[in-house]
């Protein structure tokens, strides 16, 4: 069976694209990699604009840009409007699956929290598609804050099966920070 993509603007696209932010060092091979990875299924512009946004941010996160610079090349280069605040976004804010509703309101997250677990509580206090939104998020929380606190660390490792939880700590041991704890 072959899959085709299927002009999807929803926020999978967005949501599965971290590891490119994390494995690549310069923005234009990021770029392309994450348009490479929203094609294959979210092939519609906003779906290849919304993984591209997503890793670019985790780019100049984990290269210690100023949460400032990542809202201004987000919003020149993409367009998404990071002027809202939350308290603003909460009100009238509901399920909604494109990444044009999603992607922008997950950096305000993000760029409204003070840590890693902040970030995540912003995104989910919005509603929503709250588990693709706090991918997002989460993603550009842990290269802008450091990784990801040992407690959360060590809860979500104990979640997963083997094959997963090796999966996850090979993908850390080479891109992000190393979690010894968990080890061999």
């Amino acid at each position: 069976m072959t899959c085709s993509p299927y002009n999807s603007w929803g926020n999978g696209s967005a949501m599965r694209v971290s590891a490119v932010g994390f494995a690549y060092d310069d923005l234009s091979t990021v770029l392309e990699v994450a348009k490479q990875t929203a094609e294959a299924t979210h092939n519609h512009p906003e779906g290849i604009k919304g993984a591209q946004a997503t890793a670019a941010a985790i780019l100049m996160a984990r290269n210690g840009e100023r949460k400032s610079a990542i809202k201004s090349f987000v919003e020149s280069t993409f367009g998404y409007d990071l002027g809202r605040s939350l308290k603003e976004i909460q009100p009238a804010y509901s399920f909604n699956e494109s990444c044009q509703e999603t992607v922008p309101e997950s950096i305000i997250a993000f760029l409204e929290s003070t840590d890693f677990e902040d970030a995540i509580r912003n995104t989910i206090s919005l509603g929503g598609d709250t588990d693709t939104m706090g991918s997002i998020t989460g993603g550009i929380a842990e290269a802008f804050y450091g990784g990801v606190p040992d407690e959360i660390v060590q809860e979500v490792l104990a979640r997963l099966d083997d094959p997963l939880r090796k999966v996850t700590l090979d993908f850390c041991d080479r891109y992000t920070q190393p979690y010894p704890i968990f080890g061999a």
